[in-house]
């Protein structure tokens, strides 16, 4: 995330984590007119002000970004303008506004979303800024941070983990053990399914269907490892790979201790079961917690990271959406924008973003954690552990080879899960409308 829904949690999280049909598929060149649109002038803008375009219109993020801007030109001079537009808006409008005249800054995504804007020149390289701020980010978070020739074109600002929650009281009253390895996962499902409770919590209902892909995944990261992950997100092996296969195979045995009737819920009432005891656990993100008004039942939440299925591959790679910032390809106020930039990758200022909007996790190793509740300093352990971080399949394969594609044939095998070999197959004869050689 993809960005937390913060008041309702309904209104912001489609914006934020559901799959945008067609943004860099074959349905971009089919986008409305843009509602996107720049907030700064032509060539002779003023060269004291840096344009900033901002999806954050809920109310704490608009919150959080406005104490950035404020605290950033007090120390630096320069007045920020800032363009806010709603997240789905701002996905749906981003590619025919990058190719017009955008703001200096805009806030975007890491990992592939970033990189197919720098493939295309809509963006310009940040390795200036990076020599700067560099010292204060992991070699994970660096990666995501890269395009594919190398040159950084992102600054990031927070992520969030997804794992397995559950709540401590729960496992103690029951005499639960946390899993750490497959066996022990699928064992715990079937003990909690004798005992009365649905094993798995889960809600992919109406345009909630998103929420299976966490699952996927993290099951598919287990399974063949991160770089056959991303290669089969990139659109550079079949989807019949002996290997895809497995990774279903897995989901099947899981499937019988699932939530009854998830194609008809939401996420939120999955979520709500978790909370209330009638579910035992909930592969989720950390925006779980958003759900949460009883500051005792917080306290009793707790998560696991998803079970070891291979041994080679063990738990070390993290599905950790990752929000930021881009430059866009020709800046009114470049020399601005870049100072704008390098105040956003500090440490000072996540920690004042944070202070605003405490549902997301800093980046920056030097940022000041000591604010962190229980659930946060364990997620961003689990994040500072990560051998490599996954964003989400939207984000890192092609948005409309997702949602068009991969998401729909596998919410319809969810609901009769076979083999999966038909299902891959049909997901496999569209890859190359999405992917070229």
């Amino acid at each position: 995330m993809t960005q937390q829904s913060r008041n309702p949690l309904a209104a912001r999280d489609p914006g934020r984590r559901r799959v945008v049909g067609g943004l860099f598929g074959l349905g971009a060149a089919a986008l409305a007119a843009p509602v996107l649109t720049a907030c700064g002038g032509g060539a002779g803008a003023d060269p004291k002000t840096v344009t900033f375009g901002s999806n954050g219109a809920d109310a704490t993020p608009k919150s959080a970004y406005a104490g950035l801007t404020k605290a950033f030109g007090k120390d630096s001079g320069l007045t920020v303008k800032t363009n806010t537009v709603d997240h789905d808006t701002f996905q749906k409008s981003i590619s025919t506004y990058l190719q017009g005249t955008p703001d200096d800054v805009f806030t975007w995504f890491a990992g592939y979303r970033m990189q197919y804007f720098a493939k295309k020149k809509l963006c310009t390289p940040l390795d200036d800024v990076w020599d700067k701020i560099g010292a204060g980010f992991s070699d994970a978070t660096k990666q995501l941070s890269r395009g594919e020739d190398g040159k950084f074109y992102f600054v990031p600002l927070y992520n969030y983990p997804w794992a397995v929650f559950y709540r401590k009281s729960l496992f103690k009253e029951r005499g639960y053990q946390v899993p750490q390895k497959w066996s022990e996962f699928v064992a715990l499902a079937k003990r909690m399914k004798r005992d009365g409770l649905s094993p798995i919590a889960s809600g992919y209902g109406g345009g909630d269907s998103w929420s299976i892909l966490g699952a996927f995944d993290y099951l598919n990261l287990r399974t063949n490892g991160y770089d056959f992950h991303m290669s089969l997100m990139r659109g550079k092996v079949s989807w019949t790979d002996p290997r895809a296969v497995a990774t279903l195979d897995h989901w099947r045995e899981l499937t019988p201790y699932y939530q009854q009737g998830a194609g008809g819920r939401s996420w939120q009432d999955a979520a709500q079961s978790l909370l209330d005891k009638k579910s035992g656990m909930a592969v989720i993100g950390l925006f779980l917690g958003q759900q949460i008004t009883d500051e005792a039942i917080r306290a009793d939440i707790d998560f696991f990271p998803f079970p070891e299925i291979d041994s080679a591959h063990g738990q070390d790679a993290v599905e950790a959406p990752t929000d930021g910032f881009m430059l866009s390809r020709r800046p009114k106020n470049a020399d601005g924008a870049k100072k704008f930039l390098e105040f956003l990758g500090g440490a000072h200022a996540e920690e004042l973003y944070m202070g605003v909007d405490p549902s997301n996790l800093a980046v920056n190793e030097q940022a000041n954690t000591g604010s962190y509740n229980a659930l946060q300093k364990k997620s961003a352990e689990l994040i500072a552990s990560a051998k490599h971080i996954s964003q989400f399949a939207d984000r890192d394969s092609d948005p409309g080879f997702i949602s068009t594609v991969v998401l729909p044939g596998l919410t319809q095998w969810l609901g009769h899960p076979d083999d999966g070999t038909g299902t891959l197959k049909k997901i496999e004869s569209q890859r190359s409308r999405f992917f070229t050689a």
